[in-house]
């Protein structure tokens, strides 16, 4: 739940419905003066219809420049972001050759892998010359190196499972695992914030689909009891299978999962957990195996984990762990395995050498001292922003901070003037989020230094001011308002 002051809806609300009667208004005279024009489609019906297409003409594309912003160089700490330009009211944007060299808030690089390593580097470089950039192969013909061997049981090792497979995209890994492990007749029971991977996945599995309340264990075993009493729509029939998926860490809210709790209710009714790793796999834990070290929870009771390289890793794609049936299995019946080019060679280089650094393998403590401080960088950062009197959301240790936007003109003014001071930041708004909750989210690297984060604190704060996005006072040691009288509370 996120409380938001009456005060702050009605503007929003009054906002979105401004911006809305003028987009109709001008949807009006188009169309009056399009109808006196010729068309090569006619007769054919408009392939871009609706209310999405509509939001991105008349709100997206007011504030496109706050997005999709090219860089030219390593997501690093620092990086080099490309100036654009508009002659067409924000229609098109096109490049300059000019860059800014900013402070990069937005990038998944949380262990600093992103840029060159003096570890990792030089065995992606030797791997590239050696097996190319591509295998040009799917993993069942010509494409699965000895690379790809080393990775599956470097990955299995590390997150503590018998066996996993990986793939060439995170987001293929939701998407094309759920259909192939649950169908019809089987039921999922999904977080209310999964992701959209997620959601997709379950959509195309046919398999029944119901939401419990966000982290919230107690809806989840309101909703198992009741699905289980039921049964299947219309027969009333046993269900051949319960799934529940969570993730580690939300991606837009920074939350960590209430596992210990979710997992036990699991075990009461018989179903199976589904733990996507994404966000926390590499970033949290005391050696950077997630949210089950973190959280203190066995990983046999995970029944099926799955996680992305792009993230902590530096690199590409996503894994599927569990027993060495269901990766056997999935190996014989996925089709982001049977049909999909395999994962770079270079990509998977650079996922199995930073493993060893985490875990120390190289030789060094390099890997410790990169958990240690993203872990102080995160908590030091979260803490500033709390004072301040931002609404953050998440909790401690997570490297994910969404600051609190809501309304649509706060959000490029947020971006464009933090831009302005060299503070590169992520804006995010319908539809990945609900309409109304628009935030700017804050991703902390391990290769932030000190001197780093007082400098975008310092920007976030003048700027927050600015744009009026301190929704609460000051205070030395704020905590998160609870819901009182004069706040509303919105799912």
């Amino acid at each position: 739940m996120i409380t938001i002051p009456y005060l702050t809806a009605l503007t929003t609300y009054f906002s979105y419905g401004l911006l809305f009667a003028f987009g109709q208004f001008r949807d009006f005279f188009r169309n009056i003066f399009d109808w006196w024009h010729a068309s090569n489609l006619e007769g054919y019906a408009p392939i871009c219809l609706g209310l999405e297409d509509f939001y991105i003409r008349r709100l997206y594309l007011r504030i496109q420049d706050c997005f999709g912003r090219p860089i030219a160089s390593a997501p690093d700490a620092w990086f080099d972001v490309v100036e654009r330009y508009s002659n067409d009211n924000n229609k098109t944007l096109k490049r300059t050759d000019k860059i800014s060299r900013c402070l990069n808030l937005g990038s998944y690089n949380y262990l600093g892998f992103a840029a060159a390593d003096e570890y990792c580097t030089p065995r992606v470089i030797d791997s590239l010359c050696r097996f190319s950039a591509s295998t040009c192969s799917t993993r069942v013909e010509g494409g699965t190196t000895t690379l790809h061997k080393e990775l599956e049981e470097c990955v299995a090792n590390f997150v503590g499972k018998p066996a996993a497979v990986v793939f060439g995209m995170g987001y293929v890994t939701n998407s094309a695992i759920l259909p192939v492990i649950i169908g019809r007749g089987g039921l999922i029971i999904s977080d209310s914030l999964n992701h959209n991977s997620i959601v997709n996945g379950a959509r195309g599995s046919g398999a029944t689909i119901r939401v419990f309340q966000h982290n919230t264990p107690s809806h989840l075993e309101k909703v198992l009891r009741e699905q289980i009493a039921d049964g299947q729509p219309r027969t009333h029939r046993p269900w051949k299978k319960i799934i529940v998926v969570v993730e580690g860490i939300y991606s837009m809210e920074g939350e960590l999962c209430k596992l210990p709790e979710i997992i036990a209710i699991c075990k009461k009714y018989k179903a199976y957990v589904y733990l996507d790793e994404a966000h926390s796999i590499g970033a949290v834990g005391k050696t950077g195996r997630g949210v089950c070290e973190l959280l203190g929870v066995d990983t046999a009771d995970v029944d099926i984990m799955m996680g992305t390289f792009t993230k902590s890793f530096g690199s590409c794609g996503g894994y599927i762990a569990g027993s060495k049936e269901l990766i056997q299995y999935l190996k014989y019946t996925c089709p982001a395995h049977l049909y999909a080019t395999s994962i770079s060679p270079p990509a998977a280089q650079q996922i199995i050498s930073s493993i060893k650094v985490i875990l120390g393998e190289d030789g060094s403590s390099r890997g410790a001292q990169k958990l240690a401080r993203i872990r102080e960088n995160s908590n030091f950062f979260r803490s500033e922003l709390q004072k301040m009197g931002f609404e953050v959301l998440g909790d401690n240790d997570s490297p994910i901070m969404p600051i609190m936007l809501y309304n649509p003109a706060k959000i490029p003014a947020f971006s464009r003037e933090c831009l302005k001071q060299n503070v590169a930041v992520v804006t995010v708004a319908f539809p990945a989020t609900p309409l109304l909750l628009a935030r700017a989210r804050i991703c902390i690297s391990a290769s932030h230094t000190k001197e780093d984060l007082l400098k975008a604190l310092e920007v976030i704060s003048q700027v927050g001011d600015m744009v009026g996005i301190k929704y609460f006072p000051a205070e030395p040691n704020k905590q998160q308002q609870q819901p009182g009288k004069d706040t509303i509370k919105l799912d």
